[in-house]
């Protein structure tokens, strides 16, 4: 009987080289050494207990928050489909 090959001996794999960090992981690594404090962080609450109070005390506020809201709204659509056209422009898509 023939005897088995000898198995090849395990070549040296190089070092693998880190790869740069992802502008996304730099932002949060910054937010995570310096954290918002207590008081920025209830302010969203306090405001939305007070909105709830004014509307209960006053009902037609309701209606002037959803119009702004439908405002606001709408001016970010706009400015969503500049941006769009812009890239597309950027990028050479002349498609549209």
């Amino acid at each position: 009987m023939a005897e088995p090959a000898p198995m090849p001996e395990p070549t040296a794999r190089p070092e693998p080289t880190p790869m740069p960090m992802c502008p996304m992981a730099e932002m949060c690594r910054g937010m995570m050494r310096r954290p918002l404090s207590n008081v920025t962080l209830m302010i969203p609450g306090i405001v939305l207990i007070a909105l709830g109070i004014l509307i209960v005390l006053e009902p037609r506020i309701l209606a002037w928050l959803i119009a702004v809201a439908f405002i606001l709204i709408g001016v970010m659509s706009f400015m969503m489909a500049r941006f769009v056209r812009r890239m597309g422009a950027r990028f050479g898509d002349t498609d549209r």
